[in-house]
């Protein structure tokens, strides 16, 4: 039956060094938060930036960020969506970057304290 292939899609993830994980088949029913809890289970070991929580993790496809409550079906593109073909998510890592601003942003005011002094 053919509504059965339109029930799922094949996506695969690509992190930002440009390797992937997947493709996997997905349940249009799936949901986002699924997907990355997902991504989480299979991070490759390897891989220094690890994401610990589905809040870690940006989803991207066609060009939009993905909300956690919506489903796969819900966030599908039909400009993207090729029949059997599959479906490209980037994956964005946020955690990391939000720790190195923290620790900038605090070393900063440590380091560069200016006073000003009006005789």
């Amino acid at each position: 039956m053919m509504s059965g292939s339109q029930d799922q899609l094949e996506i695969k993830f690509r992190l930002t060094d440009g390797s992937d994980i997947g493709p996997i088949n997905y349940s249009v029913a799936t949901s986002v938060a699924t997907l990355k809890e997902n991504i989480i289970a299979q991070w490759p070991k390897e891989k220094d930036n690890c994401p610990l929580t589905v809040k870690e993790i940006k989803l991207i496809s066609a060009g939009r960020i993905l909300e956690n409550a919506k489903t796969v079906g819900e966030c599908r593109s039909p400009l993207c969506d090729v029949p059997g073909g599959v479906t490209t998510m980037h994956v964005v890592v946020v955690q990391q970057l939000q720790e190195k601003e923290k620790k900038l942003t605090s070393d900063d005011h440590k380091k560069n304290r200016c006073v000003c002094v009006i005789l």
